[in-house]
């Protein structure tokens, strides 16, 4: 962090990424695991250059950290990791632009007050690494340009690949700052060698997942045009009004004023691509429908340019400022962390007189909020179907399959389940996996509708339920838990109708 120079831009960015390291630590395992990581743990176990509905770095370091067991805990440490080194490189870049020790204050405050930055990475998702990745290429392109260092090209090639291999949102920032140098006089960069260079390097990092969405037929494309719909984007009004709320209210001044110096202030005219680019991945969010969390990435580096610009206020004025700040960030804590107990999180929430606004359909009714709700319940379904499993006579067991009706269960059952076979399922990456050998002669099947499976099998009884938990989201509560037996036609021949690449 070669911009972090004197002893109180040291200060500002170790301290606060101290506070946000020890906040995190402290909290990690406090409820459940989170849906998606008992999917990705799963993903991990079965290596591969890409899977249906992500690239393989995040499932791959999931499945890495349980090496010794289920450890939520341990799962976690990446995110924290995420979490706390955003605080450094967002005061770095800060120090880039020209920010002082006010500034320094300023833009490590906003990278850790951010209630939306904070929920990204309080579990390990494709989400976690955006902000850090996406703030990190924009650093390495500023330095570039700025310093004309070559090799910081290179440095942003790497960081762009690696990105990709984490979550494909990054391929928007990467457009968003095309657009923002090609309408400025940077534009010329574009004839430089060393970028080129960096472009090659991360297109050889990103390769790989490629291909293999290439042989697989992109099923991440009909991922997402099966997926669109169900996001709640909003009009562009809306769009703002929750991208305030959400990034922290307080800090909505100062990443405006990142939007803003470069064409209101000639010292600062010449980062005027990093303002276009935030612009440009805005539309491009809102015209593909994308959901709100998509262009959190983006703040870091407008939180960095805002608190280079607002570097000379009066002392007075920045500590005032970056307090109230903190103060806000810490006050939505239990809502985007599991701090508070979930009894008292759920009354809070339901007296909240603005009602949290769901970012898709799927999360329309969570008791608590969509992350935090969809951590409770899962070792409740491990638990059953592993009993229904163990009670089946041992003739039955050598040949009875578990099938779940999305990648949640499934994950569910797999990492925290006892003694059981793989799981099977028509979503997403288990679809690929296949029927595993299953005939269908005994399946336990998870939230599947009875009335449409009856005809498939000779017999079929509904033995339990699952979801009981008044904080689990309400497509996994109460849900039914049945034993069929005499599949017809074989599980193989009915495989395909299982097909479903969504959410």
């Amino acid at each position: 962090m070669a911009e972090i120079s004197g002893k109180g831009m040291r200060w500002a960015a170790w301290s606060v990424a101290g506070v946000v390291a020890i906040v995190h630590l402290l909290t990690a395992d406090r409820y459940g695991y989170f849906v998606n990581e008992l999917y990705f743990i799963v993903c991990g176990r079965h290596p591969a250059f890409g899977y249906v509905d992500q690239p393989p770095l995040v499932p791959l370091i999931a499945a890495a950290t349980q090496f010794a067991g289920t450890h939520l805990w341990v799962l976690r440490l990446p995110a924290v990791l995420a979490a706390t080194l955003l605080v450094p490189l967002t005061v770095a870049f800060a120090g880039l632009l020209g920010a002082s020790t006010r500034g320094a204050w300023l833009a490590a405050i906003a990278a850790a007050s951010s209630p939306m930055l904070t929920a990204m990475t309080a579990t390990l998702t494709t989400s976690t690494f955006e902000p850090l990745a996406w703030t990190a290429l924009a650093y390495c392109v500023t330095r570039a340009i700025l310093r004309e260092e070559a090799r910081f090209w290179w440095f942003a090639g790497a960081v762009a690949g690696f990105a990709f291999e984490a979550r494909y949102g990054v391929l928007l920032w990467i457009i968003a700052l095309t657009i923002g140098v090609a309408l400025t006089a940077q534009r010329s960069i574009f004839r430089t060698r060393a970028l080129w260079i960096g472009a090659g390097i991360g297109a050889l990092i990103a390769l790989p997942n490629v291909l293999w969405q290439i042989l697989h037929g992109l099923p991440f494309l009909e991922l997402v045009h099966n997926d669109s719909a169900g996001n709640l984007t909003g009009t562009p009004l809306v769009f703002t009004i929750d991208q305030i709320f959400s990034l922290n209210f307080l800090l909505a001044p100062l990443w405006v004023t990142g939007i803003i110096a470069p064409f209101a202030s000639a010292r600062f005219a010449r980062f005027r691509f990093l303002a276009l680019a935030f612009v440009a991945a805005a539309v491009l969010v809102l015209v593909t429908h994308g959901k709100s969390y998509y262009l959190a990435g983006a703040y870091p580096t407008m939180f960095a340019l805002g608190a280079a610009a607002c570097t000379a206020l009066p002392i007075v004025v920045v500590a005032l400022w970056a307090a109230l700040a903190a103060a806000d960030g810490a006050l939505a804590m239990p809502i985007v962390l599991p701090i508070d107990s979930p009894e008292h999180l759920k009354v809070v929430v339901d007296s909240m007189p603005v009602k949290l606004r769901p970012v898709e359909v799927a999360s329309i009714g969570a008791p608590l909020t969509q992350v935090l709700s969809y951590e409770f319940g899962w070792r409740e379904l491990a638990d059953a179907v592993s009993g229904i499993y163990a009670s089946l006579p041992a003739s039955d067991r050598a040949r009875a399959a578990i099938f779940a009706s999305n990648y949640g269960e499934a994950g569910a059952i797999d990492v925290l389940g006892t003694n059981l076979p793989p799981v099977l399922s028509g979503n997403n990456q288990y679809y690929l996996w296949g029927p595993r050998n299953y005939d269908g002669s005994v399946v336990i099947a998870v939230n599947v509708d009875p009335a449409k499976w009856s005809r498939w099998c000779d017999s079929l009884r509904v033995v339990a339920h699952f979801g009981s938990s008044p904080y689990v989201m309400p497509r996994e509560h109460d849900k039914p838990i049945f034993v069929c037996r005499g599949m017809h036609p074989p599980l193989a021949q009915l495989w395909p109708q299982f097909k479903y690449y969504g959410i």
